[in-house]
């Protein structure tokens, strides 16, 4: 990238970094292309051509850390790609455009909405003040707005969805917006909602621990066999209960695996048996059907061989008469 020679020396020339870089980026922006979009900002300054392998060498940074950081700045509008190479944008101009432009699929009467709804502005002040110390970037505003919107959360929802990735030390917005996404899945709109659901999930840690426990698994459980036990709980509405019958099933069974589990389980639910005592009183008829049928094969095979011996003494008898006959 070229630009124009600064007219101070080395020693006396300043690079400014702007407050909307530390707001809006500085949060999630990995370190090592935190330490290339630095070093091209200050490389901005002079009519210079930053190549890639010459920025492998002056940061130690791999060709292709420096290609991978370079798609980030990209991909994040911390720099534009032009037809000779890039530039870095100017974060002040790129923001104040953003916020001013008009929003034409938005209506008038809306816009009025949103600007009357007191309590609303109230818990984003709180969000202002409380997680970013009254210097929330201007960009925020409107992700938060769009969130009220696309999720219909309530002011004490949009409130506990930054306390908890503040918590978390995840306070950037690609973890806010994940959160969000999976909150709104979950149809959480009030706080009676969010309740339920942390209650819910609370629940399924502890069944989680639970099993691994059971299971011998002492370094936890893979991302794979977690999935079969949320499928368990949250879509077949099973608990523990129901749970360690299966498990219980496995006793028998050299290295069980969790696929082995769930069949047992998938056939319960499909059989619509949803309380300990109906699947007890099924796994109870089941050894009866099979302890009948072991029986009838039994008998069966008793009657078989009755049938042939029968055979054999007539057969017998038969050659004994043709014998004496031939007398």
């Amino acid at each position: 990238m070229k630009i124009e020679q600064n007219d101070k020396q080395l020693l006396f020339s300043e690079t400014v970094i702007p407050d909307m870089f530390f707001a809006e980026h500085l949060p999630q922006i990995p370190g090592d292309y935190l330490k290339i979009y630095l070093y091209l900002v200050f490389l901005s300054k002079f009519k210079k051509d930053a190549k890639i392998n010459d920025l492998s060498k002056k940061l130690s940074l791999p060709v292709k850390a420096i290609n991978d950081g370079i798609k980030y700045l990209e991909d994040n509008n911390l720099i534009l790609k032009k037809t000779t190479g890039f530039i870095v944008v100017d974060l002040q101009e790129a923001t104040l455009n953003n916020l001013y432009k008009p929003n034409l699929t938005q209506s008038k009467e809306t816009i009025e909405q949103v600007s009357k709804n007191q309590s609303r502005a109230k818990a984003i002040e709180h969000i202002n003040n409380m997680y970013f110390q009254g210097i929330m970037g201007p960009t925020w505003y409107n992700d938060i707005d769009l969130w009220f919107r696309k999720y219909n959360f309530d002011d004490q929802v949009m409130i506990a969805l930054f306390d908890y990735c503040y918590k978390r030390s995840a306070l950037h917005k690609n973890y806010v917006q994940a959160v969000a996404e999976a909150w709104g899945a979950n149809k959480i709109q009030t706080w009676s909602d969010l309740d339920a659901y942390d209650l819910k999930q609370e629940k399924l840690k502890k069944l989680k621990s639970l099993i691994a426990k059971k299971l011998g698994k002492h370094n936890g459980l893979t991302q794979y066999e977690e999935a079969y036990i949320e499928n368990w709980y949250l879509d077949f509405g099973y608990d523990i209960n129901i749970i360690e019958i299966a498990l219980k099933r496995t006793t028998y069974k050299q290295n069980p695996t969790f696929e082995y589990i769930n069949n047992i389980i998938k056939d319960w639910h499909e059989r619509s048996l949803k309380t300990p005592e109906q699947i007890e009183s099924f796994l109870e008829q089941r050894k009866k059907q099979s302890k009948d049928l072991k029986e009838m094969k039994s008998q069966v095979s008793k009657a078989n061989y009755e049938q042939r011996q029968y055979n054999n003494l007539d057969f017998l008898y038969a050659n004994n008469n043709m014998n004496n006959d031939d007398k």
